[in-house]
């Protein structure tokens, strides 16, 4: 199961070859919070944590990506080019305490 998690579709890749499976645009970082970052590693610390919140604040979204990935082993996808950096990895770890 391939799940996209962000809030926009990445720039350039046309929907056919992508190859998702399913696209939750719900449990992405909210736009006004996805800006503020703005991928800075500077503030990753903080920007985990007011993701943590978001997250905290949206269980119907929590919930739908936990009823997905229950059903088979998933991939979450992101266009983030920072690989350290990003809010999969927020969210992965989130779901890990959930």
């Amino acid at each position: 199961m391939r799940i996209l998690v962000d809030r926009l579709w990445p720039r350039g890749l046309n929907k056919q070859d992508a190859a998702v499976d399913i696209w939750l645009k719900d449990i992405a970082p909210s736009p006004a919070l996805r800006r503020w970052f703005g991928h800075d590693p500077a503030k990753w610390t903080e920007f985990q944590q007011r993701y943590r919140d978001e997250l905290e604040k949206n269980p119907s979204a929590v919930e739908e990506l936990k009823r997905q990935i229950r059903q088979e082993d998933a991939t979450l996808l992101y266009a983030a080019k920072d690989l350290h950096h990003n809010h999969a990895i927020v969210l992965q770890h989130f779901l890990g305490k959930v």
